[in-house]
């Protein structure tokens, strides 16, 4: 990075206490990015505001690589002159950051609800490091007031959505099972559909 910046005057404030949060967890993220860095990009309303900052510092001359995980993410970064590239050309990554629909207090979570569940877990995957960062409002005392997503294959959805409420009920769970936007389905961006289970 080149010289003093004011960066952080540059980026977008939020509003509302929720959103500041959201923002403040996503700039102590950004102290740990390092120059030439191959960074994995989160998707949801926490990961947007460290993209918004990492665009920031990339303007005053931060370089670094970086796998967004969704079209929205590729989309934020390129417009913010993010360097990005595909993960099988870089194979491995040194940190992922992203968000969280719901956390406990053993730091187990729920991510997804954005519907880039797939391609999170893949690039969260190949980092040597992962950092979640997320507002107080995530927290929860039991995991399960967000529902899971389950990302499945268009290919026989409903087969694969039974053997999963088999599995469920054998596990005791008796919860619903919805496929994400009903009669005109949810697809996400690796072309498949989302149950989210209760």
């Amino acid at each position: 990075m080149t010289g003093p910046s004011n960066w952080q005057d540059r980026i977008l404030q939020p509003d509302t206490a929720v959103e500041q949060m959201k923002q403040k967890a996503a700039l102590r993220a950004l102290e740990e990015v390092r120059d030439g860095m191959k960074l994995g990009l989160g998707t949801g309303s926490t990961a947007r505001y460290f993209v918004d900052g990492l665009g920031a510092q990339v303007a005053d001359g931060l370089e670094v690589v970086c796998v967004p995980t969704s079209e929205a993410t590729r989309a934020q970064a390129e417009s913010l002159g993010v360097k990005l590239a595909p993960l099988d050309d870089l194979k491995r990554l040194d940190l992922t950051v992203d968000g969280a629909d719901e956390l406990d207090d053993a730091l187990r979570l729920i991510k997804g609800g954005g519907g880039a569940l797939l391609r999170e877990k893949i690039v969260a995957a190949a980092s040597d490091r992962m950092i979640v960062i997320a507002d107080d409002s995530k927290k929860v005392a039991t995991l399960g007031a967000f529902d899971l997503p389950v990302e499945v294959n268009m290919f026989s959805h409903g087969a694969t959505a039974a053997a999963i409420a088999d599995a469920l009920a054998a596990t005791g769970n008796q919860g619903a099972m919805n496929l994400r936007g009903g009669a005109d389905p949810f697809i996400t961006d690796g072309g498949h559909y989302i149950y989210d289970c209760a």
